[in-house]
């Protein structure tokens, strides 16, 4: 069952975003992150990554979905919480699992007429504040560029299936290079992802975000010695490589090469225990995100106040008029 609730001025007045972006959310934490901070408590967890989202994105005007998959109401609370009503509809699946929810944001991202560049989210990034524009800036006036993904994976540093050449580049002074492959979030434009819909639709029902990156930047899939050294040391890609011709081969032998770039330093890294964007403490970034949230907030604090005062009167001898 799925049911979507916009709000109340949503899509009206032909109003135009700088992105639009689907973000899903389901309520178990991933094994990645289970060691890392608030392992055991994925409505926290999420709420710092959503928080880090906002603060990120700066004053870019934003349009998002939130597609909740077996979420209880306190997910949607977070959304409202931190997108106003105008800018945020909610779609709600019954624990659909991962594959239909990025079928979801296909969907939403090629029907949507409110922004020309779309960004498909995961629940478990945390992100730099006020760094996403360079991001979006980068997608619209960088040479090449198809896709983006703000995630600079700390496998490009120690796998075979990374070590080969890439292009470099430097746009507003931050260095971005081209990479093989990376996960299921990502920035593109509407008309880019109309034109690999087939290869996106199919990772919707079969393979994986490797297999399919790797059919779509063509990186070491026609190298048979790579094949080779990933069978003899029994590495995980000797399995990826061969499902991404079998799911994918008309994108390998026919679609055209994508190029997938990456920011240097990351922007943003995904919450997977060793492998997070290097160059950033993001541990101490989510320990600071959750300082905040033990803070008293002013209402808060008149409040103690208040109740003191009350209790200190309390305690004053009473006098007769």
């Amino acid at each position: 069952m799925e049911r979507t609730t916009t709000g109340a001025a949503a899509g009206l007045g032909g109003r135009k975003y700088d992105l639009a972006v689907a973000y899903r959310i389901y309520p178990q934490v991933a094994k990645p992150a289970q060691s890392l901070p608030f392992g055991n408590n994925k409505l926290r967890q999420a709420e710092i990554c959503l928080r880090t989202f906002r603060h990120s994105l700066g004053s870019l005007r934003v349009k998002l979905w939130a597609i909740l998959d077996g979420c209880p109401q306190d997910y949607r609370l977070l959304f409202e919480r931190y997108f106003p009503a105008e800018d945020l509809v909610v779609i709600t699946l019954n624990g659909v699992g991962k594959r239909r929810a990025f079928g979801k944001q296909i969907e939403i991202l090629l029907a949507q007429q409110d922004a020309e560049n779309v960004y498909f989210a995961e629940d478990d990034y945390l992100y730099l504040p006020g760094q996403f524009p360079l991001a979006l800036s980068f997608l619209r006036g960088g040479r090449g560029v198809d896709f983006v993904s703000p995630y600079d994976h700390f496998d490009s540093y120690k796998l075979d299936l990374h070590h080969e050449p890439e292009w470099l580049t430097v746009f507003a002074n931050h260095h971005w290079r081209t990479t093989a492959s990376t996960c299921h979030t990502f920035l593109t434009r509407k008309d880019t992802l109309a034109k690999f819909t087939k290869v996106f639709r199919t990772c919707s029902r079969r393979g994986h975000d490797c297999e399919m990156w790797l059919s779509l930047t063509k990186r070491r899939v026609f190298n048979p010695l790579a094949m080779l050294r990933y069978i003899a040391r029994r590495e995980f890609y000797r399995r990826v490589v061969p499902k991404a011709w079998q799911f994918f081969w008309w994108q390998i032998l026919f679609g055209r090469t994508a190029k997938l770039w990456v920011p240097v330093p990351g922007i943003a890294t995904h919450l997977a225990a060793g492998l997070m964007s290097p160059g950033i403490d993001w541990l101490a970034l989510m320990q600071g995100e959750a300082a905040r949230d033990e803070r008293p907030t002013v209402v808060e604090l008149l409040g103690a106040a208040h109740a003191g005062f009350q209790q200190f009167r309390k305690t004053l001898p009473k006098t007769n008029p």
